[in-house]
């Protein structure tokens, strides 16, 4: 391989900035990202790299020649996270990152970058921008499908309502959104609950507008599930009007969850299917 992947880009730090006590943005550019594109999707998302200390890989890096030729225990670790903008003008990428302290790989990386540092990413992917022809939206998540849900706002057609729901620790992970009249925003706050339990009893709560609705619904796994379920069996809401999926699993990091994903979601879509008869 003599050139480098066309899905493979090297972001270098221009400056990082801490936006709560729980949230790291990090605003990358450089040359390395003159090939990077988006499509206008509100859910663009890249696959940081993290390469293992002290082995020597392949250049040009590739991710896919280093999984065909090298042992699976020195791959590197891919962590997914949410473009937050992209401005191809001046090449600046910004990716907001949740930190809690030291655990996980990308949080402790953001809290510890410096301008000059630099990281390989893949993508972007996604497949979700607000629908302009839906009567109103709904958008679910917890911290880390805020990047996605602040995004999203600041696309919403002016005029058409949309409830937004956001579970954080506490009022100090709030974040200013952009949102018009339209947009009702209810920030909900953890505390000592189970994770998601607020979500889940909010949009379980809420009384639906009338109209074809437009769902944005990510976060933990678990609560994402009981959410699906809600708004699929009790609302009677289209797969087609639905973006839903679980981004992370507590209790095991991001390759364990990818592992097990694709069966995950077989057996919610099965259990879904006889719910439904």
């Amino acid at each position: 391989m003599t050139d480098k992947p066309r899905d493979h880009h090297l972001g270098v730090v221009l400056r990082t900035e801490r936006l709560t006590p729980h949230m790291i943005r990090v605003v990358l550019g450089g040359d390395g990202l003159r090939d990077f594109a988006t499509r206008g999707l509100t859910d663009h998302y890249v696959k940081l790299v993290f390469p293992h200390e002290g082995v020597d890989y392949p250049t040009p890096f590739s991710v896919k020649q280093v999984r065909e030729t090298m042992p699976r225990e020195v791959w590197p670790r891919l962590r997914t996270y949410t473009v937050r903008a992209w401005d191809p003008e001046t090449l600046e990428l910004t990716i907001d990152f949740v930190h809690h302290g030291d655990k996980g790989l990308a949080g402790p990386w953001a809290a510890g970058a410096v301008p000059g540092d630099a990281i390989m990413m893949l993508g972007p992917g996604g497949d979700y921008a607000p629908d302009p022809q839906a009567a109103w939206h709904l958008l679910v998540g917890d911290e880390s499908a805020l990047p996605a849900i602040a995004a999203s706002v600041e696309a919403l057609p002016e005029g058409v309502p949309a409830h937004v729901f956001v579970e954080v620790d506490g009022p100090r992970d709030e974040l200013k959104l952009g949102a018009s009249a339209d947009v009702q925003i209810s920030w909900l706050y953890r505390n000592d609950r189970p994770l998601g339990d607020a979500l889940v009893e909010a949009v379980s709560a809420l009384a639906f507008p009338g109209g074809d609705v437009h769902a944005f619904v990510h976060g933990e796994a678990g609560f994402v599930k009981r959410l699906r379920r809600h708004l699929r069996v009790e609302r009677g809401v289209p797969m087609e009007r639905l973006s839903i999926s679980g981004y992370w699993r507590a209790g095991v990091d991001d390759e364990a969850w990818r592992a097990v994903k694709k069966d995950w979601n077989r057996q919610v879509e099965a259990e879904e299917a006889a719910a439904l008869g």
